[in-house]
């Protein structure tokens, strides 16, 4: 049944392939076609009522005959037509294809015969599928309709990127058309721009001949005939001069813009859309800056682009300078100098800071000239220049003495000054540097400088030693050689000045000079005695003894150096010392060693200047003037300079102003990089201090040589634990803000050698603060030191007692857990320390509360013996576990 079906249906569609018209079925009726258009009346409806019919045709897509039921039907048949039905499908339309192309390529004539052939070659193809139609054609697979399916959806990719392809070249191939028809035009505008202008220098050039000939022949004809008439060169001068008015006119012409043709530019967008401009019919007209534009980017496209030509600059570097200020310094960008850094290794930021080395390699790189300079250049020339010899006249001796403290330095200077300085001083010791110049019974003139023999006066001793020229060392002879004078000895050889060695106290009974010269020989100091080169005196300051002899080694060492000096220009010296006096303000003791200072001199003597109002020598006199090695104090500095600055005169109070914000500046920067962060193990010693107690304080002295010696002891005082720690140090009396800083910061005052005013102690007296008066290093650094170890309390010390190990746990009522125990080791007794130890772990530290042996209170029990404990409020307690027995006791620091 199903294959008479299938036969049927493939006839079907081999007539309709074959001959173009439909069989008729058994039953039907008569042959006709159906309507592909139908058509129908549909009302509109408008707004306001109003409507409106509409006809509406639908038109149907016509199907060509066969092309479906060759591809539909015989496909999803089970059975065998399927190869037969698409033979046949395929094959009527190439046949009626081929039939076509022939018939319309040959002559009208044979059309005739070839339309009577057309219908065999037509029935040919139907009749072999009628033939094959008897056979049962293979139902198609799942698997071989997926394959055809998946076939066709690629046919139509492909398809479909075949045609986007096309598509795209032909839109490139549109644009390439329209750019080179852009580039012809423009060549041909270019052409014609350069023939015109070619044209216009041609004319110009045969112009300019012609003018050339005709002054030339005007020339000619005046040097031939001064009696030619007057008309005829008037008419030849009108003649010509048209010329140059044609010339401009015709420049114009050129280089007027071309007129805009009307309508052209009606493409052109427009601005808002009004009804004056809906109703303007006038051309839109370019504007004049439309048309400057336009010959600016034709102007640029004829010269192409210009090439920029690196500059070459000379850049100032100083000593530090930014990323971000080179480049700009440089003119260039910021990123190009950071990517050069980078090449070099150094990752560095905008805002990072270059040192003057490495700014110098990235400018001379990027090929740019360097010019260093640097913010020190200020004290340029601040010492002047080298003395002649021949201006150099001799001057008076610097001699130091230094030694151990209470081995007769000021003494021996009293009796070489015929004065008596050691009364006034406190404690009998010296605490300040000294300077004064004696006059010899010859008239020979030395200036002696004076130093503390304490420990705590290092720097000031290492000052004396700079600042002299020979050093005295004293010696007791009945104490011999000290720490003190052990560093003299090394303060006078890094200065690399001579010695002198004064053996003192010669006057009393014990004393044994050859000890002290054989204890000087262990410091590599060889007294002439024992052949070297080093003088020795044996004098006595109480009794005045050989102190003629130690004038003459001096001025004899002085002779042997050939000590100079220029007294005819600007001055330069040191600063001894420095201090705030009450009523004078500002002081500071000076020793000239160049030149002269004169009062109303301009002094620049570290971070402070000022101008000299009065000069004062050593015995209190006021001077106008002081030459090299005298020593005087200055008064007028607008500040306390510190001692050991080196002082200079200038030109003028700008100069010095400049330089002292210099070094105020350097002085601050320096400051801040200590405290800023650094290395890592900085860090780690940072925070180990951190735990340290702190003692703060506050100093002020009468000098700052003082000053800085009490900070100096102050330093060494502190141990491990605790530290002081000095907020503010300064010269001059104690005042109302130091006792507002100290009682904001909880700190004691200390004061040496000044006393507080009278606000001063009434605020101190109100806020609580404590003020204490020194006028003795040694009372100031031991009562610090009481002080330090006060804060930090008894010391804690334990006294280990014995072990003892748990055997058994028992539950006692009204008592708790009780640990019965034999004693390991020691003893152990009621109402000490223990320690519970589980496992070599600390796990409770308290106090014995319950020590029995057997059921008795005991006091202690011995090794090898069993008793019972138990813990004050712990009862955490297993068999196994030890328990260790301490005492812990008191002991009174001592720093």
């Amino acid at each position: 049944m199903s294959e008479t079906k299938d036969t049927d249906t493939q006839d079907g569609d081999t007539g309709a392939s074959g001959g173009n018209t439909r069989q008729p079925r058994a039953g039907g009726g008569k042959l006709t076609l159906g309507r592909t258009v139908e058509s129908g009346h549909v009302r509109q409806n408008f707004s306001h009522g109003r409507s409106k019919a509409v006809l509406v045709e639908k038109k149907r897509r016509r199907v060509a005959p066969g092309k479906d039921k060759a591809e539909g039907p015989a496909v999803e048949k089970k059975a065998a037509p399927k190869t037969a039905a698409k033979t046949a499908a395929k094959a009527a339309p190439k046949t009626a294809a081929k039939t076509a192309a022939k018939t319309a390529s040959k002559a009208p004539a044979d059309a005739g015969s070839e339309a009577k052939k057309a219908p065999a070659r037509a029935a040919r193809p139907e009749r072999e599928a009628r033939e094959r139609g008897n056979m049962v054609l293979r139902t198609l697979t799942a698997e071989e309709k997926e394959a055809r399916d998946r076939a066709l959806v690629e046919a139509r990719e492909r398809e479909k990127i075949e045609r986007q392809k096309a598509k795209e070249d032909a839109e490139r191939r549109k644009i390439a058309e329209e750019a080179a028809r852009v580039a012809a035009a423009e060549e041909a505008e270019r052409a014609a721009q350069e023939e015109e202008r070619a044209r216009r220098e041609a004319e110009a050039k045969a112009k300019a001949d012609k003018e050339a000939a005709l002054r030339a022949k005007e020339e000619a004809e005046a040097d031939a005939g001064a009696d030619e008439p007057a008309d005829k060169k008037a008419a030849a001068k009108t003649k010509a001069a048209p010329t140059p008015i044609v010339r401009k006119r015709e420049d114009e012409a050129a280089k007027a813009p071309p007129k805009r043709t009307p309508g052209a530019g009606n493409e052109r967008r427009r601005g808002r859309l009004t009804i004056s401009n809906a109703l303007d019919d006038e051309p839109r007209q370019r504007s004049l800056a439309a048309m400057r534009r336009r010959q600016q980017r034709e102007k640029r496209a004829r010269s192409g682009p210009a090439e920029q030509v690196k500059v070459h600059r000379e850049v100032t570097i100083p000593d530090t300078i930014t990323v971000q200020e080179l480049a700009n310094r440089m003119s260039e960008r910021a990123v190009d100098v950071i990517r050069l850094l980078m090449q070099q290794g150094q990752m560095m930021k905008i805002n990072d800071v270059l040192d003057a080395d490495t700014a110098q390699l990235v400018a001379e790189d990027m090929g740019h000239t360097v010019k260093r300079v640097s913010e020190s250049d200020v004290e340029v020339g601040l010492e002047g220049e080298a003395d002649n010899a021949a201006d150099l006249k001799p001057r008076a001796p610097v001699v130091t003495v230094m030694g151990h403290v209470d081995h007769g330095k000021t003494s021996l200077l009293d009796a070489l000054r015929q004065t008596d300085v050691v009364a006034g001083e406190a404690g009998g010791i010296t605490q300040h540097i000294g300077a004064y110049q004696v006059r010899m019974a010859g008239g020979e003139r030395i200036t002696f400088l004076d130093t503390p023999g304490h420990e705590a006066f290092t720097t000031m001793r290492a000052r004396g030693a700079k600042a002299t020229d020979i050093v005295i060392l004293v010696v007791a002879g009945d104490d011999g050689v000290m720490p003190q004078t052990i560093e003299a000895i090394n303060h006078a050889k890094a200065a690399e000045v001579p010695i002198i060695v004064a053996i003192n106290k010669m006057d009393k009974p014990d004393v044994d000079p050859n000890r002290v010269r054989t204890e000087l020989l262990q410091h590599e100091v060889i007294v002439e005695s024992m052949s070297g080169d080093v003088q020795d005196v044996e004098v006595s300051a109480t009794q005045k003894m050989n102190l003629d002899k130690l004038e003459e080694a001096i001025l004899l060492q002085s002779e042997l150096l050939e000590l100079k000096a220029n007294p005819d220009r600007s001055a330069d010296g040191i600063v001894i010392e420095a201090q705030l006096d009450k009523g004078r303000g500002p002081v500071a003791t000076v020793l000239v060693q160049r030149g002269t200072l004169r009062v109303g001199d301009v002094l620049v003597a570290g971070t402070e200047w000022g101008k000299v109002r009065a000069l004062v020598n050593d015995r209190g006199e006021q001077v106008k003037e002081a030459g090299p090695s005298e020593p005087v104090e200055v008064l007028g500095l607008n500040g306390t300079p510190e001692a050991g600055d080196v002082f200079s005169v200038v030109e003028d109070e700008a100069r010095a102003r400049e330089i002292t914000d210099y070094r105020q500046r350097v002085l601050r920067d320096k400051r801040a990089a200590g405290a800023a962060r650094g290395s890592l193990e900085q860090m780690f010693s940072q925070l180990k201090e951190s735990d340290k107690k702190e003692l703060p304080l506050l100093v002020k002295g009468d000098v700052q040589g003082s000053v800085e010696a009490i900070i100096g002891a102050l330093d060494k005082a502190g141990t491990d634990d605790i530290i002081a720690r000095v907020l503010h140090a300064g010269v001059g009396g104690i005042t109302e803000s130091d006792v507002t800083l100290a009682a904001a910061s909880n700190a004691a005052i200390l004061g040496f050698n000044v006393r507080a005013n009278a606000p001063a102690r009434d605020a101190a007296r109100q806020q609580g603060v404590d003020i204490r008066y020194y006028s003795v290093i040694y009372d100031l650094v031991d009562d610090v030191k009481a002080a330090m170890a006060g804060v930090l309390g008894p010391e804690l010390r334990e006294t280990f007692l014995g072990n003892a190990e748990i055997l058994e746990v028992f539950n006692v009522s009204k008592v708790g857990k009780v640990a019965g125990c034999r004693i390991s080791e020691g003893t152990v007794k009621r109402g000490s320390k223990v320690r519970l130890l589980r496992d070599d772990v600390v796990i409770h530290e308290g106090t014995l509360s319950t020590l029995k042996r057997f059921k008795d209170e005991v006091k202690e029990v011995q090794s090898g013996q069993e008793c019972g404990m138990s813990f004050e409020n712990y009862q955490d307690i297993r068999p196994g576990d030890v328990i260790e027995c301490f005492d812990v006791t008191e002991v009174e620091r001592v720093l």
